[in-house]
């Protein structure tokens, strides 16, 4: 028993003389108090993020400068509508409207539908990027701005196949948000999405980008989407989503349908698409697109089988529209599109997005495969009709 007691004299004295030299140590070559706590605790809270390289900090416990200087620009967009209720069956009835015909067309209603979205402006002119689908059919549309000034709202344009429209409101002192290049975006960025969602006031979630380049979602014709798993939910479409700068990457847009259970699977339109549209509408007032006049699908073993060419890439097509410039040029159902102007399609979507780069008037040559026969057929491209 004595001899236990010897033991745990000397290992606690142990302990202190190891605790006084690592002090002694870090003193003597003048390190910080903090630098001690991360020594002697590895890992907890009480001691600091450690330093990169290029001295910048390795955590953030902060993004509040990044949202101060990018929330003054979102925006809450409140929309609103008339919609005349159908008139009563029986008004239809000759025999019944004679005797009571006046009583019902006095019953007949109209009612006012509204809808809430958010919307980030762009520039001191007082341009703002939004959703379509938020502004869709309205008769009205207001805008309140985060330091709580409101306004009516001009819509400039829309492009339905993108999901983008631009409003303006005649607003001075209007601060534009930073534009970020979101063609550089990496899946694992940290991400903000701020908007109004449920008209709770503005919100700001945080997330990293999941994907970019997402396509085939069903939202919209052309789809290019950044990925997200920052909550996004009803009245954040037309928000902002920014970078860990404050710097705008993208326009919220969409979640997939909750009916499906899905979570934390959010989309937005990268900025650089959105301004190209934004720029094409001030300046035209429309988004210029080629067409054909072509419906497709993914080519198929059989088709690919038909060629006799091994491993062939293309669209396969399915349709053509009477009178539009594939039918002129002759293609068929069956014919398989694998380049354009010489350069390889690589499925239907990559031709849809070849076919929109080119403006109504320009010659263009397309190679296709009827079966193991291989021809070239020029045509031109005439406007995308909405």
């Amino acid at each position: 028993m004595r001899l236990i007691k010897v033991a745990g004299f000397l290992f606690q004295f142990g302990l202190i003389g190891l605790a006084l030299a690592v002090i002694y140590l870090f003193v003597a070559t003048d390190k910080s108090k903090d630098d001690i706590l991360e020594y002697l605790f590895p890992g907890d809270p009480r001691a600091p993020q450690q330093q990169a390289a290029n001295g910048s900090l390795a955590g953030v416990f902060s993004y509040a400068d990044a949202v101060a200087s990018s929330i003054p620009s979102v925006v809450t967009i409140y929309t609103s509508r008339t919609i005349e209720q159908k008139s009563h069956p029986l008004l239809e009835d000759p025999v019944f409207s004679q005797f009571f015909g006046d009583q019902l067309e006095r019953r007949q209603r109209s009612r006012s539908e509204t809808n809430l979205g958010s919307g980030v402006i762009i520039g001191s002119e007082g341009y703002i990027l939004t959703n379509q689908h938020v502004i869709d059919g309205a008769d009205e549309i207001l805008i309140l701005l985060a330091d709580g000034r409101g306004s009516q709202a001009v819509l400039i344009g829309q492009d339905r196949e993108t999901d983008i429209a631009i409003l303006q409101i005649p607003m001075s002192g209007l601060s534009g948000i930073t534009i970020a290049d979101s063609r550089s975006i990496r899946v694992g960025d940290v991400v903000l999405a701020i908007g109004n969602p449920l008209n709770v006031g503005q919100t700001v979630t945080m997330g990293i980008v999941s994907a970019t380049g997402r396509n085939r979602i069903g939202l919209n014709t052309f789809e290019n989407f950044i990925q997200t798993d920052a909550a996004i939910n009803p009245g954040n479409s037309g928000g902002a989503l920014v970078n860990t700068r404050g710097e705008l990457v993208g326009i919220n847009t969409a979640i997939f349908s909750q009916a499906v259970g899905a979570q934390g699977i959010g989309f937005a339109i990268p900025i650089s698409l959105a301004l190209d549209i934004m720029k094409e509408i001030i300046e035209f007032g429309k988004v210029t697109r080629g067409w054909l006049g072509v419906e497709g699908t993914e080519l198929t073993a059989r088709a690919a089988m038909a060629t006799g060419i091994q491993g062939v890439k293309g669209a396969l097509i399915v349709g053509v529209f009477i009178n539009s410039p594939a039918d002129m040029a002759g293609i068929r159902a069956g014919d398989i599109v694998v380049a354009v102007n010489g350069k390889p399609v690589f499925g239907i979507r990559d031709l849809l997005d070849q076919i929109t780069l080119f403006k109504p008037g320009d010659e263009i040559q397309v190679t296709i495969y009827r079966g193991p026969q291989k021809q070239t057929l020029a045509m031109t491209v005439v406007q995308r009709p909405q």
